[in-house]
């Protein structure tokens, strides 16, 4: 298991082979064996392998080709839906129409989706997070038929690799961990923990074709800029509030 942790790859792309019911079954059950808030389980996973549902889903993912070639499709998804229709039925007011539960939700979500993803690479297939999921999420609830109380969190597609690309890099650990307390960095540190990065030849390779002066630069000015940045989350805003997870009473 740390093996296969420690060698995790994003795969883009995948053979035609169908992924087993039994093998699928696997997965998702490790799915909903995550840890989860309150173990209320405020979460879904929508299964995608209907060939024609994954074209409608292909421009809300920006038309990348692995969503109708892997067999699966997972959209995990933060949903107070059912939990409050389970406790109207039991004859008490639900509460969860709020921030802290957009936020347990997505939460919850997510674990559900790693547990999927380290499944699905034990049985031996290729896993790939689409980051697109937030960005469209309204096409995406209009696809997949979403009620209120249920929004899009993040997309896994999942099938057996025809690609075995290289480990990517990662900054080294002390750039992510503190101990005890959470140690501020200073210049140097900024300098020391990017330093193996910006010197890849693939780093050096992105700063040329995108005609920029360093890396930080790609993602500020290329990849995740300013104005993108706040139009998605005025938008993501608006979806959130129109499937009930931003009471006005706040």
């Amino acid at each position: 298991m740390l093996n296969l942790l420690l060698n995790h790859k994003s795969i883009r792309k995948y053979k035609n082979d169908n992924v087993s019911d039994e093998i699928l079954n696997k997965i998702l059950e490790s799915a909903v064996r995550g840890s989860n808030t309150g173990n209320m389980q405020v979460y879904s996973i929508i299964v995608t392998k209907n060939q024609e549902i994954k074209e409608k889903l292909l421009p809300a993912h920006f038309n990348q080709a692995m969503v109708k070639e892997a067999p699966v499709v997972l959209t995990f998804c933060a949903d107070i839906n059912r939990f409050n229709k389970w406790c109207e039925l039991r004859n008490t007011v639900p509460a969860y129409d709020n921030f802290l539960w957009l936020y347990n939700a997505t939460i919850d979500a997510t674990i559900a989706a790693q547990n999927a993803c380290i499944a699905a690479e034990y049985y031996g297939l290729g896993i790939c997070y689409l980051g697109t999921t937030t960005y469209t999420a309204e096409k995406i609830i209009e696809v997949l038929n979403l009620p209120k109380g249920v929004v899009p969190v993040t997309t896994v597609v999942l099938g057996y690799p025809d690609i075995s690309p290289d480990l990517t890099d990662r900054l080294p650990i002390e750039a992510v961990v503190h101990f005890d307390t959470y140690k501020d960095y200073s210049k140097e540190d900024i300098e020391k923990l990017h330093k193996e990065k910006e010197e890849l030849e693939f780093t050096k390779k992105l700063i040329f074709d995108n005609k920029t002066e360093n890396l930080a630069q790609i993602f500020t000015e290329k990849r995740y800029k300013k104005a993108d940045n706040l139009h998605f989350s005025k938008e993501f805003l608006k979806i959130l509030e129109k499937q009930g997870f931003m009471n006005n009473e706040i």
